[in-house]
């Protein structure tokens, strides 16, 4: 079991979310987040350099069994990449996969990989 987590643009959220449902992946859970990665830019404000406000994001997490580790990734890449030639942009966000020790269902308390 795996846990992806995804940091995108909010404006691209149904966009990923269509990739992900035509992938057959419709269990997720969306977070509203702020942060900062390489796309900060350093502006003079009253001739002194700031570093502008965080920049608001969309963070998805999905727990998926093994199989499916490539399927998901590879959704929200598509759903998710600025389509400005082959490499996207800067600020497209992050996708981080992590082990999943546990899951449990409350409703039922099945635990593993068939309560995902």
């Amino acid at each position: 079991m795996k846990l992806i987590t995804a940091i995108i643009r909010e404006y691209q959220l149904d966009q990923v979310r269509e990739s992900l449902i035509q992938a057959g992946i419709t269990r997720l859970t969306v977070s509203r987040v702020s942060g900062h990665g390489n796309q900060i830019r350093k502006e003079v404000y009253r001739g002194k350099e700031v570093i502008p406000n965080l920049t608001p994001k969309m963070r998805l997490e999905i727990a998926v069994n093994e199989k499916y580790v490539d399927t998901t990734v590879n959704a929200i890449i598509t759903g998710a990449k600025s389509h400005n030639g082959h490499e996207g942009e800067v600020g497209d966000g992050k996708i981080f996969v992590t082990p999943l020790e546990q899951c449990i269902r409350i409703r039922t308390e099945e635990r593993g990989s068939s309560a995902i």
